[in-house]
């Protein structure tokens, strides 16, 4: 992350009020910044480095500050040409309330364009694309045709902490959605479920796993093909003392969708009961959602717990600090890298007791 130095922002951008401005946002001086901006300063404005209105203000650490810039109209996820949030900037000085306004900004702009794009479908699956081309089991790495890392071994101990999260008792019934290098199944059978039941849908995979003999195994029932085809079939098996999810190439609306069908029932009559066993089932799900940026995904953690909270569902999450270095090497051959934080907030759900 590049030092900001107010003075030789200064120097460089010279007297100009968009210079000025910049420098009021570094300096946490909300009434300036207004004053500027009030005589016909561009907010829009960026340094030699892309850093904005608000990464200035960020790293100043003033919530006014912050809160300005952010009702004039910087997004809450600009990032600089270091691939920096104004997030980082306030974190790196340990700014909280400043990390935490942006937060809030976040939120509320996630929730406003989730009703701009309410009822927008294009008719076409999420992982249609991954599910009809091959993948390839490649040492410590499943990666599929576009060199997107499908699943990787640095994830097991996340995994194994899932797999407890999910199953704290033997015998009782599991299901897991998405069986990839199949690390998280691998955990849960060392913690003997009752019933194991394991839904994929990419061919290459489940032609692994019958390869690997997990269809051979007592007490596990595969399921082939995509969830919201299995429901029926799910529905079957259980109801579910412990249920994780973790799939590839599907969005968030899916996993929204995947929580209406297990916690609501999957219709609208209320009929049918939910997948996941009450009062005491636990369910969990790879936590990977803004990945990239601790700032989104703190964002996206709070917009989940809200979500699952209009389900029945209290959701808690249990910050797990990561030893593993997320460097070059990691993800060379990858073509985007899916997590780059240094800690992992691993979500366990369980539904709201009724008093």
């Amino acid at each position: 992350m590049a030092d900001i130095d107010n003075e030789r922002n200064c120097e460089e951008k010279g007297t100009s009020k968009e210079a000025q401005l910049l420098a009021a946002c570094y300096e946490g001086n909300s009434q300036r910044a207004k004053e500027l901006v009030d005589q016909g300063a561009e907010i829009f404005v960026t340094d030699e480095t892309g850093r904005t209105a608000l990464h200035f203000a960020a790293a100043s650490g003033d919530v006014d500050t912050v809160r300005f810039v952010l009702e004039s109209g910087i997004p809450w996820n600009s990032l600089d040409v270091g691939n920096y949030t104004a997030g980082d900037y306030a974190e790196s000085s340990g700014h909280d309330a400043a990390y935490n306004k942006l937060v809030q900004a976040g939120i509320r702009a996630e929730m406003i364009l989730r009703l701009f794009n309410k009822g927008q479908v294009d008719g076409k699956a999420a992982n249609e694309d991954y599910l009809t081309q091959p993948v390839v089991y490649s040492g410590d790495r499943l990666i599929d045709a576009e060199k997107n890392g499908v699943m990787m071994s640095w994830e097991a101990p996340l995994m194994e902490l899932h797999a407890k999260t999910i199953c704290a008792n033997p015998g009782g019934v599991v299901l897991n959605v998405g069986f990839g290098m199949g690390i998280i199944d691998t955990a849960l059978q060392q913690l003997s479920p009752g019933k194991h039941v394991i839904i994929e849908a990419h061919p290459d995979v489940y032609q692994h796993m019958k390869n690997e003999g997990w269809d051979k195994k007592p007490n596990v029932y595969i399921l082939f093909g995509r969830w919201q085809d299995k429901l029926d079939e799910v529905r079957a098996l259980g109801p579910y003392d412990g249920i994780f999810f973790d799939t590839f190439g599907e969005f968030y609306k899916d996993l929204d969708d995947f929580h209406k069908a297990i916690f609501a029932g999957g219709n609208d009559d209320g009929e049918q009961q939910p997948i996941l066993s009450q009062p005491d089932g636990i369910y969990s799900f790879f936590n990977g959602m803004g990945g990239d940026h601790k700032l989104f995904h703190d964002v996206y953690c709070h917009v989940a717990r809200a979500d699952l909270l209009k389900l029945g569902m209290d959701t808690q999450y249990s910050q797990v600090a990561s030893d593993i270095v997320m460097d070059e090497e990691t993800w060379k051959g990858i073509k985007r890298p899916y997590w780059m934080i240094k800690s992992y907030n691993l979500p366990t759900c369980k539904w709201v007791q009724k008093e």
